[in-house]
C-alpha cells in the first residue's frame, strides 16, 4: 500500500505530480509524475555536489504550480544563515510538466558546484502502483535522444525529457547571481483499446464566483475547491467532465462525475451537460456479464485499457458495475433542466432518458421483487455496487457481511427520485409520465413495509430479503428524494443528529455502535465529505436546518485542518478524541466530489431552488452565518447573487 496523505499534489488533468514536501521523487511509494493512468516518471531528484539539499518549504502556489525551497549546505558563507538556496518551481499543464531548478547565491563569494538531476521511470499503471505490484517493476533503461534529451519507451508509451542546458551542470555562480536548469517532460501514449481516451479540455473554465462571509474559513474553502475543480477537468470532444481524483481515479466515472457535476450546476452548468452527454455515449446496449453491461445502464468507469487492481479485481476498459449511476444520470439531467439547461440539449437526451428508466424496471430488479438489487456475476468485478463499494461495506451490527444480491436503501431512494423526475421530464416534452409515477408510488409502499428496522431505514436488504440493521450514513441519502414522508424524514434526521454518526468533522459512514466500526475503515467508520454534503442537502431540503448546520460546521472544521483542500475521505474518530481528523493513507486529494461539496453545502444552505422552464425561483436561506453574500451563480442565462445579513435576504438576478 502506498500512502498519499503526506504527499502534495500538483494537478492539471490528465497530468499530476505526487511529491513529498522535499520535492524529491525517489522511485519509492506512490510518488511520481502521472498521466493517463500511467506513471510517467518515478524518479526526479536533484543533488548538489552529490548531496540532497536540505528542504525548508513547499509552497502550493495554485493547483498546478508548486515551489520547493531548499538550503544547499557547504557552499557560500560560513555561519548559521542560509546563503545558497535551491528553488524548484514545478508546473503541470495539459501537455506535461515543466520544472525550473534555480541555484541562487546570496553569499559574498562565488560558488562552484555540480548540479545533477536523476531521472527514472517504470511506466507502471496506476492500478499496479496502488496495489503494490509496481514495487517489483524495474526502472526502464533510458535511451539517449540527442543533446539534453532522454527518452523511455514501453508498450507504445514514449516519455521524453528535455533538459536545458542538460541533466548535469557545473556552474560557477557569482555572488548575488543565479543559475537555472529547466526540464520539460512530455509523453506520447498508445491508442486506446476502446473509443474512449483521457484527454484535457480545450479550455479550462475559470470560475468568477465571489463569496463574502463572516466565517473566513468558508471563503477559503470555496476558493480552494473551485481552483481544484478547474484542475480536475477533462473532456471527451467538447464535453467537459471531472476526473474523480488523482492518481487512481483521474478518468470519467458514472457515479462520481455525475454527483460532482450535479453539485456544481449552480456555478458551471455546462459541466453537467458535458458529463451527461459523455456518459450517454457509452450507455449500455447489450447484456454482458463480464463488464456488467445491460441495455440502458450508465457505466461505472471508463479507461483506455483493462485495469488490474489486484486481489482478483480486474475491470474491463468500460465497466458497468454500478447500481446507482443510471438513476443519478436521470436526477442530474432533471436538475440541469430545472437550472436552465437549453431545451434542445435536454430533448437530445430524451432517448437516453427513456432507456435509463427502462433499465430500472427491466434489468435492475432481476428477481422481480420490486427492489433494485445487484450481484457481481463476473467473478472479477465489484462485490458491492453502491457508492460504498468495498467488500465489507454492507454488514450487520455484529460484523457479519451481508450476502448478495443486495438492495441498498439509498439505491431505492435514487430510483424513486429518478422515476418521479423522469416522469416530469417526459411530461414537459409532451409524453406521458404516468407509468413512472405509478412505479415510484409502488416502490415507496414496498420500501416502507420492508426496510424499516429498529426505528430507522435498514442499510439494505440482503439476499434472503432480510433488512440489514445498523446505523450508517446510507439513510442520509434518502432525504430529499421524496421516498420518505415528513415523519420518516424527521426520524432519520434525529438518528443522524446523534453522536454515534456525527463525528464533529462530518458524517461517519458507520455508527460507532457497530461491532466492526473502524475510524479508518474505508466505508466502515471514516468520513467522506461528499457523503456528508449529500446528507446536508437532504437535511436542508426536508426542513432540518439545525442538524444540517452541525454537519456544515463539521466540514468547515475539517477543511481548515486540511488546508481547505478536503481529501476523498478521512478518519472518523471525531472531535471527542482529536482536534483535527486523522488522514486516511490512500485518500485522493484533491478529489472531485470532495471539492464540489463546498458548492453543494453553500447552495443547500441558501435554499436556492430554480425552475427555469416553469419561470420560478425560490430562495429560502437557512445559512448558519450572520453575514453571507455570494455572487456569480448561474440560473439559465442569468447571473444570480444572494446576500443574507442578520436574517435579511437580498436576491439580485441580472440578465
Amino acid at each position: 500500500m502506498s500512502a498519499l496523505h503526506e504527499l502534495v499534489t500538483a494537478l492539471a488533468a490528465p497530468w499530476v505530480v505526487l511529491s513529498p514536501r522535499s520535492g524529491q521523487l525517489t522511485g519509492s511509494g506512490a510518488a511520481g509524475v502521472y498521466a493517463r493512468d500511467r506513471r510517467i516518471l518515478s524518479r526526479l531528484s536533484v543533488t548538489v555536489d552529490g548531496r540532497d539539499p536540505l528542504p525548508l518549504h513547499a509552497e502550493e502556489q495554485d493547483a498546478a504550480t508548486h515551489q520547493y525551497v531548499a538550503m544547499v549546505e557547504g557552499l557560500g558563507d560560513t555561519g548559521h544563515d542560509a546563503t545558497v538556496m535551491l528553488y524548484r518551481t514545478r508546473t503541470v499543464d495539459s501537455a506535461g510538466l515543466t520544472e525550473r531548478i534555480t541555484l541562487v547565491n546570496r553569499s559574498g563569494v562565488p560558488v562552484e558546484c555540480r548540479l545533477d538531476v536523476a531521472l527514472g521511470t517504470d511506466l507502471a499503471g496506476t492500478a499496479a502502483v496502488r496495489s503494490g505490484a509496481a514495487e517489483a517493476l524495474p526502472e526502464l533503461a533510458p535511451l539517449p535522444d540527442g543533446p539534453g534529451r532522454i527518452r523511455w519507451e514501453s508498450d507504445d508509451t514514449r516519455v521524453v525529457v528535455t533538459a536545458v542546458p542538460g541533466v548535469s551542470a557545473t556552474p560557477r555562480v557569482e555572488a548575488g547571481a543565479e543559475f537555472t536548469l529547466t526540464l520539460h517532460v512530455t509523453a506520447d501514449f498508445p491508442k486506446p483499446t476502446t473509443d474512449f481516451s483521457i484527454e484535457p479540455p480545450a479550455e479550462r473554465t475559470p470560475y468568477d464566483v465571489t463569496l463574502s462571509c463572516d466565517d473566513k474559513r468558508v471563503e477559503r474553502w470555496l476558493q480552494r475547491s473551485l481552483e481544484d475543480i478547474g484542475a480536475l477537468q477533462l473532456a471527451t470532444g467538447d464535453d467537459r467532465y471531472l476526473g474523480a481524483g488523482p492518481p487512481w481515479y483521474l478518468t470519467l466515472f458514472g457515479r462520481d462525475s455525475l454527483i460532482s457535476s450535479g453539485m456544481l450546476i449552480p456555478v458551471d452548468p455546462k459541466l453537467a451537460a458535458g458529463t451527461l452527454r459523455a456518459l450517454a455515449a457509452h450507455q449500455g446496449t447489450k447484456v454482458d456479464a463480464d463488464s456488467a453491461e445491460q441495455p440502458g445502464k450508465i457505466p461505472h468507469e471508463l479507461r483506455a485499457d483493462v485495469a488490474d487492481h489486484g486481489g482478483g479485481l480486474v475491470l474491463p476498459p468500460v465497466y458497468y458495475g454500478t447500481h446507482d449511476a443510471t438513476q443519478l444520470w436521470i436526477m442530474t439531467l432533471h436538475k440541469a433542466w430545472r437550472w436552465g439547461m437549453p431545451a434542445d440539449d435536454v430533448r437530445d437526451l430524451l432517448p437516453n432518458l427513456r432507456r435509463a428508466l427502462a433499465w430500472m424496471k427491466e434489468y435492475a430488479d432481476p428477481d422481480g421483487d420490486g427492489f433494485l438489487e445487484y450481484v457481481d456475476e463476473s467473478g472479477h468485478g465489484l462485490a458491492n455496487q453502491g457508492w460504498k463499494d468495498s467488500a465489507d461495506a454492507v454488514q450487520w451490527p455484529d460484523g457479519t457481511l451481508a450476502t448478495a444480491p443486495i438492495a441498498l436503501c439509498e439505491v431505492q431512494g435514487y430510483a424513486y427520485a429518478a422515476a418521479v423526475q423522469g416522469a416530469e421530464l417526459l411530461e414537459a416534452y409532451g409524453e406521458s409520465g404516468d407509468e413512472w409515477r405509478a412505479w415510484a408510488a409502488a416502490l415507496q409502499e414496498r420500501f416502507r413495509a420492508a426496510f424499516w428496522v429498529d426505528g430507522y431505514p435498514a442499510i439494505a436488504l440482503d439476499g434472503a430479503k432480510n433488512p440489514v440493521a445498523g446505523r450508517a450514513s446510507n439513510m442520509g441519502h434518502l432525504l430529499g428524494t421524496g421516498l420518505l414522508d415528513a415523519d420518516e424524514e424527521a426520524t432519520v434526521a434525529e438518528v443522524l443528529a446523534a453522536a454515534d454518526l456525527d463525528s464533529g468533522f462530518g458524517l461517519r459512514t458507520l455508527s460507532t455502535a457497530m461491532t466492526r466500526f473502524n475510524p479508518l475503515g474505508y466505508h466502515t467508520g471514516s468520513v467522506w465529505p461528499h457523503d456528508t454534503a449529500m446528507t446536508i442537502q437532504g437535511l436542508y431540503a426536508t426542513g432540518h436546518a439545525d442538524v444540517a448546520a452541525s454537519y456544515v460546521e463539521g466540514l468547515v472544521r475539517a477543511a481548515e485542518a486540511f488546508g481547505y483542500r478536503l481529501p476523498e475521505l478521512y478518519g472518523g474518530r471525531g472531535t471527542a478524541e482529536e482536534s483535527t481528523p486523522t488522514p486516511y493513507p490512500l485518500s485522493c486529494r484533491p478529489q472531485a466530489w470532495a471539492a464540489a461539496s463546498a458548492v453543494a453545502v453553500l447552495i443547500a444552505a441558501l435554499g436556492v431552488e430554480p425552475d427555469v422552464p416553469g419561470g420560478t425561483l425560490v430562495v429560502e436561506p437557512e445559512v448558519p452565518w450572520q453575514r453571507f453574500e455570494i455572487g456569480g451563480l448561474r440560473v439559465g442565462s442569468d447571473s444570480l447573487s444572494v446576500r443574507v445579513v442578520d436574517g435579511e435576504t437580498t436576491v439580485v438576478r441580472a440578465h
